[in-house]
């Protein structure tokens, strides 16, 4: 027992001994110096809670709900899973058309990814926000410029050559699967043989055709107008996919991340109506269609009649005159990307094959 409180009284000395060096004028321990005060940064959450906040996912959401990027691809309602996409499994189609493929391609530098080098997704992966949307490289947007997280934010190198490039801001995303593959436009002189039906650009000539580049410039009576951001194409100066295709919604079904435009975007600068270069496109295009027709170039449904069993020989300017009409057929916005340049095609394409 005697041993126990001897033992009792030496800790409590030393606790003593402990707390009277913490507390004296000779410490063992030294407080190190004030750190310096770090500067006021801005509010991140309310740049974050800008866009990252219920009432917008939902409206993103809905919007989305009626796009081409959802309906034709797999997607999943009521816990059912839907197949709509043809793509599933082939090869290089999938880095436009499948989500995996898409951040395979742009995470590689533009390098088609085939879908047997990525075993573990089979291609048919829905379309969907993080397809094209990463982490923010910084958050801050005043200095930086707000660039929506988007995958694509650099130029884009075209596919067709590997060389080409186009420089669309917040579209360069859009430029990435809309533009035209490698099928090369025809020029020179001489004769031309197309051994596929789909001869053309393929689905997405979009950005080519807004840049004001790569029609079959066949040599007519119009001239083809000035490309690029500085040449004639106001839509390419003064506009852009995203400022066009996802503005404000009239109904729930257009706009914002449906991507159908609004008319309500067009009458902002078109206050009176069609421009004058588009009110014939409509005609034109019928007149280009029947005459390919009549020539036996291209069905009534516009499709390309030749294989490599039974290739289509012709000469370059008629050649010119089907990549344009595919070229046009598979733009889809009736000239309106680019006006002049889709008249100056039509008309002398028209020339070409009435002479």
């Amino acid at each position: 027992m005697k041993k126990i409180k001897l033992l009792f009284s030496l800790l409590v000395l030393a606790l003593g001994l402990v707390f009277t060096n913490c507390t004296s004028d000779d410490p063992i321990y030294v407080a190190g110096e004030d750190g310096v005060d770090g500067m006021d940064g801005v509010d991140g959450v309310e740049n974050c809670i800008a866009c990252h906040n219920a009432g917008t996912q939902a409206e993103v959401e809905e919007s989305y709900l009626h796009s081409v990027h959802f309906n034709e691809t797999l997607h999943t309602t009521g816990g059912v899973e839907y197949v709509t996409s043809q793509y599933t499994n082939r090869g290089t189609c999938t880095a436009c058309h499948t989500s995996s493929g898409f951040i395979d391609y742009t995470s590689n530098g533009g390098t088609n990814i085939d879908v047997g080098d990525r075993p573990g997704w089979s291609g048919t992966q829905t379309i969907t926000c993080s397809t094209c949307h990463d982490s923010h490289g910084s958050f801050d947007f005043d200095t930086d410029g707000q660039n929506y997280a988007l995958r694509v934010n650099g130029p884009v190198t075209l596919e067709y050559d590997g060389v080409t490039t186009l420089d669309m801001g917040n579209s360069n995303t859009c430029a990435t699967c809309h533009q035209p593959r490698t099928t090369p436009v025809p020029s020179g002189t001489g004769m031309v043989t197309i051994t596929s039906s789909r001869y053309g650009p393929h689905h997405g000539p979009q950005s080519t055709l807004l840049e004001g580049i790569l029609g079959g410039e066949v040599a007519g009576t119009s001239s083809y107008p000035a490309s690029g951001v500085n040449g004639d194409n106001t839509h390419r100066k003064g506009a852009s996919c995203v400022s066009c295709h996802m503005g404000e919604t009239t109904n729930g079904s257009d706009g914002l991340h449906s991507w159908h435009p609004t008319e309500n975007t067009c009458t902002t600068c078109h206050t009176s109506g069609s421009p004058e270069a588009v009110t014939d496109y409509a005609l034109k295009f019928n007149v280009l269609h029947d005459l390919l027709v009549a020539r036996g170039y291209i069905s009534e449904s516009g499709s390309v009649i030749a294989s490599g069993g039974s290739p289509l020989i012709v000469p370059v300017a008629e050649a010119q005159a089907i990549w344009n009409y595919k070229l046009l057929e598979e733009d889809r916005s009736e000239g309106v990307h680019n006006p002049k340049y889709a008249k100056a095609l039509l008309t002398n394409s028209i020339e070409a094959l009435q002479d």
